[in-house]
């Protein structure tokens, strides 16, 4: 939000409205974002009658006391929740007994609130078909449940083993799970004897960095950069130092009992231009992966989509405030945050109409419970569907909220050995329940007269709102907005071509690889001696990516391949630069100099006839070593701002600094 004062609060604005009238805010909240209508003055007021009644005037036989409120936690006759204990426990009988019929029952509850309203999609309902399919012509289950990706959880605040579940699960089915932000053990990229996988499949990069090692990078099918948590924007990751205990710590690259906190969106994270920046750095750490941007929902959230399509990510997720972090502040799980239905809504729409949806895949997560769920989705523009709470109940979660105190009872949020061993959950266990869920999408489908799920991306003509459901607050909501389509018909409304990298015109592509290949192959010492320009960026990090695929954070020996540049570096020079490679640079070098350097060397020295004093002369940019995590670092010459943030085990040398070094 880029707000740092108690002043810069004062009118800015920054909050929306849900569910109140346009002539309400028009009188009392001039100028605030509320985009689907709702109650006015008048229900205002009758609601704060209700409370007043109930206090000093409540029913005959009511004991006279404060309600619980449940507002967080679940209470009979409070606040509605759709986890209750029935939902969980039919949920984990259904996924634990492959059981649809009990399955049913539970998505019934959560599909059917005309009685319990806890979301906007519970308001909507499908034009169905005049002519359904038949259920044996929609793409089968197996095709459907390729669209779904579990939550970023990191290894930390969930425990070993839930973290590897979820991931043989996943890649077992042909979806991706995700690491979260805290790095992972290099044991699970290798392949159990049955074949199964613990390798999550999409690889987080965060403001904290923690892990982020070349190998990390290399073993990746998608890497994601984190903008934001749907439960908490704006505040970055926590974890408890209770938590981090020695594995977690030596995963994370961090101390063992120390929190660790990945603050907001920073450094090389926090402008379009640098966000480009980065997703350029990560495509050339690992060629073969996608690039995503995780957003979280809210008004103004397709202007900054549209940005990250421009700045060729591959997929951009657009994340609810409902789902999220189990140790969230009390403040940001009610007043943080929109539901996804009118982020994904805005980013579809905006992607759209500015030509640029056919070539980034769209992503929704926020309490995904059910197939009805991931048909919204794909009717409002997602190709992709998150699910993070859920899975978790699937594996045991009995939703006791303790995920922040290291003391969960079914051994899900805990690093507690003992409590660990209480973890019942199983790969199979997560299977049924995509399964189900991808069977129920298949029943909708049918009645839609939908045979392949590409086809329902985009068709919100299918939806309209549930006038059946007449609660009072309800009446005025107008999801006319939500539910809009361009007014031209041609236009792509999912993904259909691939992003240009650029990558065949990458300097390591065009200047370093042919000549080293043999080297990386045979671990044969190389020197080269290549000119080096401000407009060369990323350069060696496409190397590095063969090394560490290779040979993983161990690298090549000691100064197998040594190339001495000359001239002005673009940014991001010897990014993720993998053990054995040296880089010598005579000249100087533009910002993210060694961004996540992992275990390479890199020496800058002024050009020989320079005529300055290095030692009183800036010669390398701003945000050095960002996240780097091991090597050697040598700067004849002054660094500018934020120099080795985050810094995890690089030597570095250096002559001077600009502000807030070594953060």
């Amino acid at each position: 939000m880029g707000i740092s004062t108690l002043r810069s609060y004062r009118g800015a604005q920054i909050f929306e409205a849900v569910g109140l009238a346009k002539d309400f805010i028009d009188d009392y909240f001039t100028g605030t974002a509320s985009r689907i209508n709702g109650i006015g003055v008048a229900e205002v007021a009758r609601e704060a009658e209700m409370r007043y009644k109930r206090a000093y005037a409540p029913a005959p036989g009511v004991p006279h006391l404060l309600d619980a409120g449940g507002q967080y936690h679940f209470r009979l006759g409070e606040e509605k929740h759709l986890w209750t204990p029935e939902t969980i426990t039919k949920l984990q009988f259904a996924t634990r007994n492959n059981d649809m019929k009990m399955y049913k029952e539970y998505a019934k509850y959560i599909n059917e609130q005309a009685e319990h309203l806890c979301t906007l999609r519970g308001l909507f309902k499908f034009k169905k078909a005049a002519q359904p399919v038949p259920i044996e012509e929609v793409e089968p289950a197996s095709e459907i449940m390729k669209h779904f990706v579990t939550g970023a959880m990191s290894f930390g605040s969930i425990s070993k083993e839930a973290h590897e579940t979820i991931a043989i699960a996943m890649n077992r089915i042909g979806g991706m799970s995700n690491s979260g932000e805290g790095g992972e053990d290099p044991e699970r990229y290798i392949r159990l004897p049955n074949g199964d996988s613990k390798c999550s499949a999409v690889k987080q990069i965060a403001s904290g960095r923690f892990g982020v090692t070349s190998e990390y990078l290399a073993s990746a099918r998608e890497l994601q950069i984190k903008i934001a948590q749907g439960a908490k924007p704006g505040e970055g990751g926590q974890l408890p130092g209770h938590k981090v205990d020695k594995f977690v710590a030596k995963v994370r690259h961090s101390t063992p009992g120390v929190t660790l906190i990945s603050p907001p969106p920073h450094h090389d994270i926090y402008s379009i231009e640098d966000l480009a920046q980065l997703i350029y750095d990560l495509k050339c750490s690992n060629t073969d992966a996608r690039i995503s941007v995780k957003l979280v929902s809210e008004v103004g959230v397709g202007t900054v989509a549209a940005g990250v399509s421009k700045g060729h990510a591959d997929m951009v997720l657009i994340s609810g405030h409902d789902g999220g972090t189990g140790a969230s502040p009390l403040t940001s799980i009610k007043h943080a945050g929109l539901p996804w239905e009118l982020g994904l809504a805005e980013t579809q729409q905006t992607l759209v109409l500015n030509y640029l949806r056919d070539r980034i895949r769209v992503q929704a997560d926020g309490q995904m419970k059910t197939g009805r769920d991931i048909v919204i989705g794909a009717l409002l523009g997602a190709e992709e569907f998150g699910f993070g709470t859920t899975t978790l109940v699937v594996l045991g979660c009995v939703m006791m909220r303790k995920c922040h105190s290291n003391t969960c009872p079914v051994g899900v949020a805990t690093q507690d050995p003992e409590l660990r061993k209480r973890f019942a959950g199983q790969p199979e266990h997560l299977i049924n329940f995509f399964r189900m869920i991808a069977e129920e999408a298949r029943e909708i489908m049918a009645e839609l007269g939908i045979r392949k799920f590409d086809d329902l991306v985009g068709r919100s003509d299918l939806l309209e709102m549930n006038k059946a459901i007449d609660f009072w607050k309800a009446r005025n909501l107008d999801f006319s907005a939500v539910f809009k389509r361009p007014d031209n018909p041609n236009l792509p409304v999912r993904r259909t071509k691939a992003q240009d990298h650029g990558i065949d015109k990458a300097y390591d592509t065009v200047n370093i690889l042919p000549k080293v290949q043999d080297a990386i192959e045979n671990k044969k010492k190389v020197t080269l001696e290549l000119p080096i320009h401000n407009v060369d960026r990323t350069v060696g990090t496409i190397t590095s990516y063969h090394v560490a695929k290779k040979y993983g954070n161990a690298g090549l020996p000691e100064d197998t391949l040594t190339i001495k540049f000359k001239g002005s570096a673009g940014q991001s020079f010897g990014a993720f630069l993998s053990h054995g490679m040296t880089f010598e640079l005579e000249g100087e070098s533009n910002d993210y100099l060694g961004k996540g350097l992992s275990g390479g060397k890199i020496i800058v020295r002024p050009p020989v006839n320079a005529s300055y004093n290095p030692s009183e002369n800036i010669i390398v940019g701003n945000v050095l070593l960002y996240g780097a995590t091991d090597g050697k670092i040598f700067i004849y010459g002054r660094a500018g701002e934020r120099f080795a943030i985050r810094n995890s085990g690089v030597t570095a040398v250096v002559e001077g600094l600009g502000d807030h070094g070594c953060e």
